[in-house]
């Protein structure tokens, strides 16, 4: 009798049949996307809940610590708190949210957009992350197909998506997220997966510089703050992926959108001018796309303009 349960398993036949699967989605895109796209619908639940439950995570930690250093007593536990537990549960009636009741999208459609407990309205911010992460999933396994290259992006896109979320409601770039997808971005690049590990490198660097120096030219001049530190990691994080060649057309591009939707934003909610925007979302957004089409982009606009 095997001591372990996996001393029974035919990994040659499991092999056998992941290559059958590969095989298959070779010869179908459509399946291979389709497949993707609910694996996005999937990971778009879980998104939601590190869009939540990650700044309070870091929040409980720095009141943990700032308790430490000015020797104050602990602060009573209501138990564990991370992305796992505990189980999900209306903001309104505090009722647990059942399985049944949290099937990505589907769950959302089927209670008309209320806690099954109160009839309280649920947020259409969920369901609508759900489907955003299961288009532009989609949308990777479509324009790369099956390669090494769609799943290092849909690290990548999710990676963003998380952290656009996140500095949009609290101005905030968390590190756990931003600097393993750095160093993910180098260790990929060695092998030259999307640019040349000395592109890479250099990438990194520069992106990190050029914000950098932004940010202390604007703070010279006007005294004040004009981004986060989280944004010169995020742009440092894009040159790791996408080598120094994708940066100027991220700043171009995040400048551009950031002007234009900034613009809209103090029209609409009537913000005054000093009202913090975040930048993270413009620059995970331009980086994106620069990191996809920036080639593309580049040869039209020279073609264009008769270079």
């Amino acid at each position: 009798m095997p001591l372990w349960p996996w001393a029974v398993v035919d990994f040659g036949f499991l092999y056998g049949v992941l290559m059958d699967i590969i095989e298959f989605w070779h010869s179908y895109t459509l399946a291979f996307t389709l497949t993707v796209a609910i694996l996005g619908l999937l990971m778009g639940s879980f998104l939601n809940v590190v869009v939540y439950r990650l700044p309070k995570m870091m929040m409980r930690d720095w009141r943990n610590q700032a308790r430490e250093v000015l020797e104050m007593p602990e602060a009573s536990s209501d138990g564990a708190f991370n992305l796992i537990l505990p189980n999900s549960r209306c903001p309104h009636c505090n009722h647990e949210i059942k399985p049944w009741e949290n099937i990505p999208l589907l769950s959302w459609l089927l209670l008309r957009g209320k806690c099954s407990a109160c009839k309280q309205p649920i947020s259409v911010r969920y369901p609508l992350v759900e489907l955003a992460c299961a288009l532009l999933s989609a949308l990777i396994a479509w324009h790369y197909g099956v390669s090494w290259e769609t799943l290092a992006m849909l690290v990548l896109t999710w990676g963003l998506l998380a952290m656009s979320l996140i500095d949009a409601d609290h101005q905030l770039l968390p590190d756990t997220l931003v600097l393993p997808l750095l160093w993910l971005g180098l260790i990929l690049n060695s092998f030259g997966l999307f640019a040349s590990l000395s592109d890479a490198l250099w990438g990194a660097v520069m992106g990190y510089m050029s914000l950098w120096l932004v940010f202390w030219l604007f703070k010279l001049i006007t005294g004040k703050d004009g981004m986060g530190y989280g944004d010169f990691k995020l742009l440092a994080m894009l040159g790791a992926w996408g080598g120094w060649q994708i940066l100027p057309l991220t700043i171009l591009l995040s400048s551009l959108v950031g002007a234009v939707l900034g613009m809209i934003m103090l029209r609409v909610q009537r913000n005054s001018l000093s009202q913090p925007i975040p930048f993270g979302p413009y620059l995970a957004l331009a980086g994106w796309i620069a990191l996809i089409w920036g080639d593309e982009i580049t040869s039209r606009y020279l073609q264009y303009a008769g270079f």
